[in-house]
């Protein structure tokens, strides 16, 4: 029993040292969504707490994310979140998936999916309230709006992209 003690010691003291890239880097104004839809104050304040972790190209980290392997499941947690949808590369969806990305944030706020509860469990100031989500998907509607893609008859009409 002593000596599995000493692996087990051994191997977590090991994995440490095998650090996975942080989800911290630069924003290209040119491809965020706030570029071309700003964000009412509110609304950006509710989805820094509840979206963007997982869906930017930012992500503040709790202190023990430095612990392996929840550092680990952390990083492949936020890679997941952001390629369902990442905010700071909307501009590089075309009007379809943008649509359909704003389509699922109201499904994610009305259903209440989004933010995921193990998400919430640890971060309590993430819980959104009723009007924090309604604010939410007035604003994802007003983005379809601006979108202008729709499917008519099964042909696919939108506006032309510019980017």
């Amino acid at each position: 029993m002593k000596k599995f003690l000493i692996t087990l010691v051994f191997l977590l003291g090991i994995i440490q040292l095998v650090r996975p890239d942080k989800n911290i880097g630069r924003v290209d104004p040119s491809k965020s969504i706030e570029t071309d839809f700003p964000m009412p104050a509110g609304v950006k304040a509710s989805m820094e707490k509840a979206c963007f972790d997982c869906h930017s190209n930012n992500t503040k980290y709790p202190w023990y994310a430095e612990i392996q392997p929840v550092g680990w499941y952390l990083t492949n947690h936020i890679r997941d979140g952001k390629r369902h949808l990442n905010f700071d590369e909307f501009l590089t969806y075309d009007a379809k998936k943008k649509d359909h990305k704003m389509e699922e944030l109201i499904e994610s706020q009305t259903e209440g999916w989004m933010p995921m509860e193990s998400y919430t469990l640890i971060h309590k100031e993430a819980k959104l309230t009723s009007e924090e989500k309604n604010a939410i998907i007035a604003y994802a509607k007003s983005v379809r709006a601006m979108v202008g893609y729709t499917k008519v008859g099964g042909e696919e009409k939108g506006k032309k992209e510019e980017h």
